[in-house]
Order: C-alpha cells, then structure tokens, then sequence
C-alpha cells in the first residue's frame, strides 16, 4: 500500500512538474524576464504618460504587447487611454500607473474596438474605472467578427487570453465631440470615424498639447489597413495635422514631438495604395498584375511591411472597385 501510495505521488509529481513550471514562467513573464517584452511608462508631459508596445504581430511570446495605451493623473484620479491586448498587459500597465501614482482608477477612455486595444479592459472595470467609447463600438462588439477573433485569440494568444477573458462594451458610448473633464483637467474626445474603424476616437488633451491620435496614426511601421474607410481616414488625418500639438501618441510606435511630419508615414502611404490600386481597379486590371508592377521602393524597408502590405493592398483594390461602381 505504501509502495503504491509512493508511486502515485511520484506521478502526480510528473504531471504537476510542467505545470509547476509553467506557472514559473508565468511569474517570470510578469516580471518582464525571460524573453517577455519589458514595459516601462514614458512621461510626454506633466501627468501625461505612454506605454509602447512592439512592433510585431501579436502573439502568446509578446502577451500581445503590439499597441499603445497612455494614462493621465488629475487630483480626482488616473483617465487611462487604450487598455492593451490582454488582461495580463492590463494589469502590467496598471503596476506601471502605480510606480507613479497610487491615485484611484477613474475612467478608460477606448479610441476604437480592435483587440489589441480593449482585450484588458475588464481588468480596469474590476478595479472601478468607467469605460468610455464611441456608440459606433457597438457594430463591433456585436459581429461575428469580434466573436471569431477571441475565439482564435483565446487559441493564439493563450495563457494571456482565455476563456475568461471577454469583451466589455462602454458604460457611456458618445455620438459626437465630448469634453470630458475629470479633476479640472480636459480631455476632448472627437470622433475621426469611419476611418481605420466605424468607431475612432481621439483625444486632444489642450492644457499640454498632447494629441492622442489612437490607430489613426502608425508611426514607424506600416499601418493596419483593414476594412478601414481610407478616403475618410485621409480625411481625418489632415483634420489632425491642423491641432497645434507639441507631442503625439500614435495607435502604434513611439510618441512624437513632431506630429506633422510623423503623421505624413501613414496619410502619404494611405493615398498611395489608394492611387496605384484605384487605377489598376479602374483600368480592370487584375489585382495580382497591378500589385506586381506597382513600386513598393518607398515603403518596403517599412517595419511590418512584409506582413500587411499584401493584405492593405488587396482591400484597397476592392475598395476602390466599389467606390468607382
């Protein structure tokens, strides 16, 4: 009996052991140790913070650490911006908020519904912060393709995202332009969509010129394009160009103190697939044809590049076969 007892905890040891392990690691991630990417607060302005995320594809390595989220202090509390991709990357970016403030949670506001972006955002909703998005978002949180892509994130992206994990909508969607005012500081919070999603908010914080331009602005590698509105986004971008901002925190890549020029990367590459697909769309040439001939030379050494181009390119081309219909 004893002999038997042995053996069975020696196996339970064998099968725990890896889980044992894996649990480690977990810690060890959470550290920003052992190939996890590190995430530090950068500060832009007084009270005004970012965190950067990478410029890769999302995956279980990186917790999907592949976007941007900022956070300002007021006296009555902490507005986040963006809740990043998964709930462990909440939390990592809550300890971060607590590095410099122990000032309570207060709101988050959401400048679009993309997974990267809202994936940790019950992790604030747990910790008493309202959620605030554009009613758009709803379009989002009720299609299929929302359902399918936790599904797969829950597959890709797992331990980070699992079963648990789960999409929140907004305790106060906005239809137009809103100043939200929390502890005398002014967050005005435009709608600039549908342009990279029917749902795009930025935030223009006037009292330090920073504008938070969410994935209307990539910097330093190309831009998701997606189903996006592009002649809209255009659009909004030169609406941008126009705030005298002194720092921009784009969607993706670092902050910038020369938001006009580093704004141009997305809007010039923006109206170039839309001129060379446009006029293969038009002539009716097909898509494999126009994208082999069209001259990529300014924009192939782009980060990123090799995994969106093809794609933006192929949607831009149907895009504009149903704008020239």
């Amino acid at each position: 009996m004893k002999r038997r007892l042995s053996t069975l905890i020696c196996s339970a040891v064998l099968v725990l052991a890896p889980l044992l392990m894996t649990h480690a690691a977990v810690s060890q991630a959470q550290e920003g140790s052992a190939g996890v990417p590190a995430m530090q607060a950068k500060q832009v302005a007084p009270n005004v913070y970012y965190v950067e995320g990478l410029s890769e594809l999302g995956s279980s390595a990186n917790q999907n650490f592949i976007s941007n989220a900022g956070f300002v202090i007021t006296p009555a509390g902490v507005v986040v911006i963006d809740a990043l991709g998964s709930p462990e990357l909440a939390r990592r970016l809550i300890a971060q908020i607590r590095k410099v403030t122990p000032k309570p949670l207060n709101t988050v506001i959401v400048t679009h519904y993309h997974a990267d972006h809202v994936y940790g955002l019950q992790v604030f909703k747990e910790a008493g912060a309202r959620i605030v998005a554009h009613e758009a978002s709803g379009e989002y949180l009720n299609s299929d393709t929302a359902r399918l892509r936790l599904d797969a994130s829950r597959q890709e992206l797992f331990p980070w995202v699992d079963e648990n994990t789960k999409l929140l909508p907004p305790d106060e969607p906005i239809k137009g332009a809103k100043k939200l005012v929390v502890g005398g500081v002014d967050f005005e919070l435009i709608p600039v969509g549908p342009s990279h999603t029917p749902d795009d908010l930025v935030v223009w914080l006037p009292q330090s010129k920073v504008l938070f331009a969410g994935d209307l602005v990539f910097r330093n590698r190309i831009p998701f394009v997606g189903q996006a509105d592009s002649r809209q986004w255009i659009e909004s971008l030169n609406t941008l160009l126009k705030f005298p901002a002194k720092v921009m925190v784009p969607g993706h890549g670092p902050a910038s103190t020369k938001p006009n020029q580093d704004m141009s990367l997305t809007r010039d590459y923006l109206v170039y697939l839309r001129q060379t697909m446009g006029k293969g769309a038009a002539e009716l040439v097909p898509f494999e044809e126009v994208y082999k001939n069209t001259d990529w030379s300014r924009f192939n050494k782009v980060p990123m590049f090799q995994y969106a181009n093809r794609m933006n390119a192929y949607n831009t081309y149907l895009l504009m076969e149903r704008e020239g219909q």
